[in-house]
């Protein structure tokens, strides 16, 4: 019986153990979470999600400080066209995070920035340049294109020096969104070195509407497999979503995958970023308990716990301070929803939004839960304690636990 040990992910001449730890939004995919998928030869992701806070909380700078003093003026203003970013800081931010995750790096392995497009910062096409050319700039191995891919992408960088040395991927949850792509960035000459097959058991924002449920990772895959074939395109696939086991890993390498996608099972790691009350939510939840909802003000479908204190929530948008998600216009969907509360309750000082909700703050605040389908499975993956909380594991542990596991056996931890 096979592990995944048994196949390589093979980028040329480098061969890694075919395990990718997807890119959890707002340092909850940490670099301490990345450094270890890379120094076990795997790949491990950090995110680029409202990466001017991440380095205010990591490394003690003032992004955020200096950015709502600037604009302190407008905080009761519904018009947040006028709130921007300043392109240097986002790409000093940039760099002090993954210039020192870099640094940091031992092992064979890699580490990619997990780039989620639909954070479009009030200037889409000229914040995410910023933000994919100073990560290249700082080292990266990779850069993965997700949530929102833009066509256009390859092009924002095909000038830089690393075009073509760095690892570029997208994620995709078609055949006909991967089609699109290609088309669009055939005249840049440059094939994405891998692709992330997302499907619909996955957790956070969803590539599909809300009849998710209709669709299977396995088809997809198999779909996109045999178009490649048949275009005489050699492009490595990763399936992401409901990969819980290393059987089920081995499934899909099997079938000419190429690596695994994986993140739900390292939101218990001590390594990764969500503090640990609510790590113990995590391994507590009942399936029930997960749902998919389309509060999100990105548009996308969104899979989370039904106890995450972010949904209902009516707190005042802080755009001024945040703003990852303000589109070109100066718009949001949250803020939108929040002002019609606002107008149709006077005088009410706490007010409920039920139909979206201010994705930066709630990240932010580690109170936005997403996770995959399969998250209400993670109690059978560790111990009970006594006091009834639930043991936390090692990123290690987990990663070898796919590693080497067969007939979808979970070994417990020590």
């Amino acid at each position: 019986m096979k592990c995944v040990d048994d196949f390589r992910l093979k980028f040329g001449k480098q061969e890694l153990v075919p395990i990718m730890i997807g890119g959890m939004g707002v340092d909850i995919s940490t670099a301490e979470l990345a450094l270890a998928a890379a120094h076990l030869g795997g790949v491990g992701h950090i995110s680029d999600a409202m990466i001017n806070t991440v380095a205010d909380r990591r490394y003690n700078a003032k992004f955020v400080k200096d950015k709502i003093k600037q604009y302190k003026f407008n905080v009761a203003n519904t018009d947040k066209s006028v709130v921007q970013f300043d392109l240097g800081q986002l790409a000093e931010a940039t760099a002090m995070h993954i210039g020192k995750t870099m640094e940091a790096k031992r092992g064979d392995g890699l580490i990619f920035v997990n780039c989620m497009e639909k954070l479009t910062m009030n200037a889409p096409r000229e914040t995410l340049r910023v933000r994919m050319r100073a990560a290249l700039d700082a080292g990266i191995d990779g850069i993965t294109l997700a949530a929102g891919l833009h066509l256009g992408s390859f092009a924002l960088i095909e000038d830089h020096p690393r075009f073509r040395d760095a690892k570029l991927g997208i994620i995709v949850s078609s055949l006909r969104a991967l089609q699109l792509f290609l088309r669009k960035s055939l005249r840049t000459g440059r094939l994405p070195d891998y692709v992330v097959i997302e499907g619909p058991l996955a957790g956070g924002h969803l590539g599909f509407g809300m009849d998710w449920a209709e669709y299977d990772l396995a088809t997809i895959v198999a779909e996109i497999r045999q178009f490649l074939l048949a275009e005489k395109l050699d492009i490595p696939l990763i399936p992401a979503g409901g990969v819980f086991t290393g059987s089920d890993a081995v499934a899909y390498l099997e079938n000419g995958a190429s690596a695994v996608q994986v993140a739900t099972r390292f939101t218990v790691a001590r390594e990764c970023g969500l503090p640990e009350d609510v790590q113990q939510l995590y391994f507590k939840a009942s399936e029930d308990q997960i749902e998919v909802n389309l509060i999100s003000p990105t548009g996308y479908p969104m899979r989370m716990l039904t106890t995450s204190p972010a949904i209902g929530d009516g707190i005042r948008p802080n755009c001024e301070a945040y703003g990852y998600l303000l589109d070109a216009n100066g718009c949001c969907s949250y803020i939108t929803a929040y002002n019609r509360e606002v107008a149709a309750n006077p005088g009410v000082k706490r007010i409920s939004v039920k139909d979206k909700t201010c994705l930066c703050t709630q990240m932010r605040n580690f109170d936005l839960w997403t996770c995959g389908h399969n998250a209400y499975r993670l109690k059978d993956t560790t111990h009970q304690l006594e006091d009834g909380s639930y043991q936390l594991l090692s990123a290690e542990h987990i990663f070898h636990d796919y590693q080497f596991s067969t007939d979808h056996k979970i070994a417990l931890p020590d």
